[in-house]
């Protein structure tokens, strides 16, 4: 026995000495169908603020009654309750897969109404629900609130991050489990995060050759099957068994990201382009706008006025041009630019005319 044992961590070293120094295990780089996390969502209320919770509207003072109805206060219709104390608030968190009655998440309360700031407050009894309509948590607790708010009387405020979300951790207590697929069937699947027809071929190869032939298959560039026996306890040690294996992903396609809002461009390693060449001049139009007092002479009658002086500038930068040639990789690419002295937003512009002339071997991704 101690002579196999020794033998099943020689082999198990060498497989992890051959594995390629890119290579990523199956947990990294897929998900388990069916075992997922599950958002919930509730209406509750916000008690205890100082004075900066919601001001008098229909459905805050709506929701402030009917706690107090569940509570057995009845409150007159002619009477309006003032809540400056209370803000309405939305409740949401997510339920990890395979949680279980008793157990606590964390939950995230954001202000839904005019309040001010959620600071101090403590969240009532809130019914979390899943997308059936059931209740899966109930939530209640002190909220911790990072953004500060203050406010004069004059009007002026200082706003600091996000007063009006916070979080209670563990603040919400598990009351129904979600039925899982997990343990039926004979087979499992995963999914990969990112879609590769190459990977699903290579995740299959590796399980294959520990397990046996056969034993996983493809089914499309995102899922691989998986025959799995069918008892819970041997089903978790498979997957445990497999889930670290390590296995080498494909390379990913050539891609240029260029964020328009933000002039963010990232460039993938594997982007090349075709010979071609730029020139790029960029034209700076300045308006100064000066105005002048008119003064007339003294007993002329006339009126002093405010006369528009405007100065307009126009200048065109001596642009260079530079040459790219067949095959030119990432780095001859940023070299190129860098010597020109291309802005963020000059290389969109040159990126987007390149993939229109066809000499950008690569998607090019505008966000």
């Amino acid at each position: 026995m101690k002579a196999l044992i020794n033998l099943a961590l020689s082999m198990a070293l060498m497989v992890v000495a051959l594995q390629p120094a890119d290579a990523a295990r199956i947990k990294d780089l897929a998900k388990v169908q069916g075992v997922r996390s599950n958002q919930l969502i509730g209406y509750g209320l916000v008690v205890g603020l100082p004075g900066t919770g919601e001001k008098n509207n229909a459905f805050s003072e709506q929701t402030f009654r009917t706690m107090l109805n569940n509570f057995g206060i009845k409150v007159p219709d002619s009477l309006k309750p003032k809540i400056k104390d209370v803000a309405p608030v939305a409740v949401h968190a997510d339920l990890p897969a395979f949680s279980k009655p008793g157990q606590t998440i964390d939950v995230t309360v954001s202000a839904i109404g005019e309040a001010k700031s959620l600071r101090g407050g403590t969240l009532l009894q809130t019914f979390l629900k899943g997308v059936d309509g059931r209740v899966y948590a109930v939530a209640q607790g002190s909220l911790v609130v990072g953004g500060l708010g203050a406010e004069g009387a004059d009007g002026s405020k200082v706003v600091i991050n996000t007063p009006t979300v916070g979080r209670i951790p563990n603040g919400a207590s598990v009351e129904r489990e979600v039925p899982s697929s997990f343990n039926s069937g004979d087979t499992i699947t995963f999914n990969l995060n990112r879609s590769d027809f190459t990977t699903a071929k290579r995740m299959a190869d590796v399980i294959n050759g520990l397990v046996g032939a056969d034993t996983a298959r493809p089914l499309d560039a995102t899922s691989v099957q998986v025959f799995a026996p069918r008892d819970p306890a041997q089903r978790v040690s498979y997957l445990a068994t497999l889930e670290n294996l390590e296995v080498d992903p494909a390379d990913e396609g050539a891609k240029i990201i260029v964020n328009s809002r933000t002039g963010t461009i990232v460039i993938g390693s594997q982007v090349k382009l075709k010979p071609a060449a730029i020139t790029h001049g960029g034209l700076t139009v300045t308006i100064t706008e000066n105005p002048q007092v008119s003064q007339p002479n003294a007993f002329s009658n006339g009126q002093t006025a405010v006369v528009p002086n405007s100065t307009i500038n126009v200048q065109q930068a001596n642009n260079r041009m530079f040459k790219l040639d067949t095959g030119n990789t990432l780095d001859q690419l940023v070299q190129a630019i860098n010597q020109v002295g291309v802005a963020p937003g000059d290389l969109m512009a040159i990126l987007e005319a390149l993939q229109q002339a066809g000499a950008i071997e690569g998607e090019l991704v505008i966000l």
